[in-house]
């Protein structure tokens, strides 16, 4: 049985450096939840303190009703698989996933060989299954990691950037086992990363951090299609959003949004006391196109390929620049014009200091 990971005002400081600042939060049993920020951000701090190997400078860590923060790894009965696969020389590799359960002493033989070996067929390893670890690649030791730490049957699994350091083809390979494992068995999973390609594929919500802090948690397109932030914005899609500063206009009696993304006025509301504010728009939102009352004109500076068979064009309007993305294969070549329309459906706008704005 699954259970739920609380946090009551996690705090971990190194000196002056916090690492993880003030965090409360719960997540949520048989769910995989991703850690998701750029190195630095205090991820891999919080994922050591749930796992016992770092100790909190204050605050607490509860496993469903159980307190656990003063408890040593092996008391907090979890799993755990880090960025480097850990290799039991001299052992094949089923006995390198069976070892642990060797040591459980209620869990029997039979039970111990069923486990294995359903985990082994379902990561595709039965066919390497009496090699010698050591003689495999990494992806498949890595492989082997996971299989230990699901083989166990315990309640959370933690995992550090597992498939961080494997080739691009082993990449694929072990989010698609991993994935499967996930939708198995019922385990709360906290997966660490930096990538927003494995979060966004493996995640059922992404704790969005930077700065120590978890600045958005939700569904991750959710959070892809409503950032909280410009950080949220910038971090998730390659590219990030585009942001532009206007400054707010009266107009008719209010304030509205003008030049140089938007072709008429646009009314504002919610954005008393600011004399700016920054829209926030992605780029495969851009649409370039023939001209519409709410167009602007812009100049191609550069168009390439990208993957998806999309385009990604570089764009100057007046002395602004923006990227966009678009499937058209017709456009004009750089250095001529274009007609850009920024819906307004799909217009963030944020304060100064980054924060969204409600436009509702």
């Amino acid at each position: 049985m699954a259970t739920e990971i609380r946090m009551e005002k996690l705090r971990c400081a190194f000196g002056q450096t916090i690492a993880v600042d003030d965090i409360s939060m719960t997540f949520p049993a048989e769910s995989v939840t991703c850690l998701l920020g750029p190195s630095g951000c205090g991820k891999t701090t919080l994922m050591r303190m749930l796992a016992g190997l770092q100790d909190p400078t204050s605050g607490e860590i509860y496993f469903g009703d159980q307190r656990v923060t003063d408890m040593t790894p092996s008391e907090r009965n979890i799993g755990m698989v880090f960025q480097y696969p850990v290799v039991y020389r001299g052992t094949t590799l089923f006995q390198s996933v069976e070892l642990p359960l060797t040591r459980d002493k209620s869990v029997s033989k039979e039970e111990r060989k069923r486990r294995v070996e359903d985990i082994l067929e379902q990561l595709n390893l039965t066919h390497v299954a009496h090699e010698d670890v050591t003689t495999l690649d990494n992806a498949t030791r890595q492989k082997a990691a996971v299989a230990r730490a699901v083989a166990r049957q315990p309640q959370i699994i933690l995992f550090d950037e597992p498939i961080t350091n494997v080739d691009v083809a082993a990449k694929v390979q072990l989010k698609r086992a991993l994935k499967g494992l996930v939708k198995q068995h019922s385990q709360t999973i906290i997966y660490v990363t930096h990538d927003q390609t494995e979060a966004m594929t493996l995640a059922d919500e992404i704790a969005l951090m930077d700065n120590g802090k978890i600045v958005q948690r939700g569904k991750p397109r959710d959070i892809y299609n409503n950032p909280n932030n410009r950080f949220g914005g910038w971090f998730l899609g390659n590219p990030g959003m585009n942001f532009v500063e206007h400054t707010i206009v009266n107009h008719d009696g209010g304030q509205h949004l003008g030049a140089p993304l938007f072709r008429q006025p646009i009314p504002l509301q919610a954005v008393h006391g600011l004399s700016n504010v920054v829209v926030g728009i992605r780029p495969e939102r851009v649409n370039l196109g023939e001209e519409t009352p709410a167009a602007v004109k812009g100049v191609i500076l550069r168009s390439s390929l990208v993957i998806g068979g999309q385009y990604l064009v570089s764009l100057k309007i007046g002395s602004t620049m923006i990227k966009a993305k678009t499937t058209r294969n017709d456009l004009p070549p750089p250095g001529e014009s274009v007609w850009v329309t920024c819906p307004l459906e799909d217009v963030k706008l944020f304060t100064p200091a980054g924060e969204r704005i409600d436009m509702k």
